[in-house]
């Protein structure tokens, strides 16, 4: 690689690079957001003033160096505040997903060893407060950012404007001081793992992580400067995850874009507008390599399918306080082994086929990838949710699908209504199925018979018969973050949950071992809901 290429660029910190964009950008719109139905816009001026300000209050309130403020709750102007705020105080910026459990929450606080806890509304308050003050150990403060309290009488709990008003009695050469002492390799973001095989891991991201790789994105992405052309992005996947983070936040940065902020039910108006707008395609590869990094595929099969493997100034710093977990996944030399399966097409784009841990091994010691495998059942069946292949050690395949649902909007549970795809999907059969319950307990022949034909077009593209879905069964409830089946990062599917709850389910299951393997019947049997005593193997 040239010493001059993209991958030798001088590092800056977190908060040269806001400086920097602040004297270029100032007066332009940085962040937008909607209140009592009308949009308030912060330039890049009152941007920066408003992230030293909450870097004083969180100075104020004992953010000590190098530990956490966590943030729980949907996206929000507030959310970026409090995010900058705590890497201009020296602190860590800690996401915590909206959706997390108190017992997660806990673990998250603990292990970040988080000085203040911001909560975006009274429910994630009391979801804190239910957890008992000694479990939360180095936590000093609770800031809730987004309505009313009814908690007032707490000690060490602030609204919004009081914890702003905090940063006004904190000298400025106090907050400088502490911003000149940053190093580019310093640690300055936790980001959480979904914690689908065990308690989440805190991925560490220095300065430079952040910094160069906002910088690469803009050049390789050719975005355009606010100067020229503003950037415009609608901030709504959970900036508790990295690539939301980097979009919504450090690259708008980079070229002066401004981010506006989407309503906490905006992804409810997704679905009909998928209906009067249909998307014109989806895509399918990860893109190709950022300037300045490198990728290489190990132990490639004769099929060009290898593990992903990254090496760059993007790669993470590795696991807060897990040095054996880092080893695994970081080698000597720097490279990055992701666990996944991929292959590069012969323009350079890659593409993602699965988990190594995921890999299925039939009887016949073919091996078969089942997220291909998977996502054409999704696509070939618009009323399916989810699909989970299993037969790893077994004569054929076979594979389980949930039906799309609606879902409580409090907890994101799965309820038994089918959502409107899903009752459009019926009424065009001419089912008058309204519920998952009712197609399974009466095994819908309309609906059955499509998913069957849907199986058989999968079928059709399969290179072997050992890549053939034999057998599918319906789960009477779909999988979900609140059921612990799907991990909150990635929406990948957490197998071991989503096996144990797909037993519950069903109680028996249906026959996909090598007791019944002399069946080649694709669908359940007729007559009754086609489960045997012995559950299926399932990948580990």
């Amino acid at each position: 690689m040239s010493k001059h290429g993209p991958g030798h660029e001088a590092p800056v910190t977190i908060p040269e690079y806001f400086r920097e964009s602040v004297n270029r950008f100032g007066t332009y719109s940085a962040l937008a957001s909607k209140k009592c139905g009308k949009w308030e816009v912060l330039t890049y001026n009152h941007y920066f003033e408003a992230c030293r300000k909450a870097a004083k209050a969180l100075l104020k309130l004992g953010l000590e160096r190098f530990h956490g403020v966590g943030i729980l709750g949907f996206n929000s102007v507030e959310w970026v505040i409090a995010s900058v705020g705590t890497i201009l105080a020296g602190g860590l910026c800690v996401g915590i997903y909206a959706t997390n459990s108190a017992d997660a929450c806990q673990y998250v606080i603990a292990q970040a060893k988080v000085n203040v806890l911001m909560v975006e509304n009274d429910l994630q308050l009391q979801k804190i407060l239910s957890i008992p003050p000694n479990k939360l150990g180095t936590l000093k403060a609770i800031v809730q950012y987004k309505m009313p309290m009814n908690e007032s009488n707490k000690s060490n709990l602030y609204s919004w404007d009081d914890f702003m008003d905090l940063g006004n009695t904190v000298p400025d050469p106090q907050l400088d001081h502490i911003i000149a002492s940053q190093k580019v390799n310093q640690c300055a973001v936790l980001i959480y793992t979904s914690g689908t095989m065990g308690n989440p891991k805190g991925v560490m991201l220095s300065h430079d992580n952040i910094t160069w790789l906002a910088g690469t994105v803009a050049k390789d992405l050719k975005l355009t400067c606010a100067s020229e052309k503003q950037e415009v992005v609608v901030s709504y996947l959970p900036l508790s995850h990295i690539a939301a983070l980097m979009m919504d936040i450090w690259l708008p940065m980079k070229v002066g874009g401004c981010t506006y902020f989407a309503q906490p039910d905006a992804l409810k108006l997704r679905n009909r507008t998928d209906s009067v707008v249909p998307p014109l395609r989806f895509p399918s590869s990860c893109g190709k390599i950022a300037s300045g990094c490198k990728n290489m595929l190990l132990q490639p099969t004769s099929d060009g399918i290898g593990e992903v493997c990254m090496w760059g100034r993007h790669v993470f710093m590795g696991y807060l306080e897990k040095q054996e977990e880092t080893t695994e996944i970081i080698d000597e030399e720097g490279w990055l082994h992701s666990g996944d399966l991929g292959f590069m097409d012969n323009q350079g784009f890659l593409y993602i086929t699965g988990r190594i841990k995921e890999m299925l091994i039939t009887a016949g010691g073919e091996n078969v990838a089942p997220v291909p495998i998977e996502n054409r059942v999704k696509e070939r069946i618009p009323i399916v949710s989810n699909a989970l292949l299993v037969g790893d050690k077994a004569n054929f395949l076979s594979i389980l699908l949930t039906l799309k649902c609606e879902t409580d909007e409090t907890t994101g549970e799965p309820l038994d209504k089918l959502n409107w795809e899903a009752t459009k999907f019926c009424q065009d059969l001419g089912s008058q199925a309204s519920t998952v319950s009712e197609i399974v307990e009466l095994q819908d022949p309309l609906v059955y018979s499509a998913i069957q034909k849907g199986i058989d077009d999968v079928n059709q593209e399969a290179t072997s018969n050992a890549q053939k879905i034999q057998k599918w069964v319906i789960l009477e409830k779909d999988f979900s973050f609140y059921g612990g089946e799907l991990g909150r990062a990635s929406h990948s599917l957490c197998f071991s949950l989503a096996k144990k709850l797909a037993f519950n389910q069903a109680g028996t299951f249906l026959a996909c071992t090598a007791a019944d393997s002399s069946s080649t019947r694709a669908g359940p049997p007729q007559g009754h809901p086609g489960f045997l005593p012995q559950p299926p193997q399932a990948r580990p």
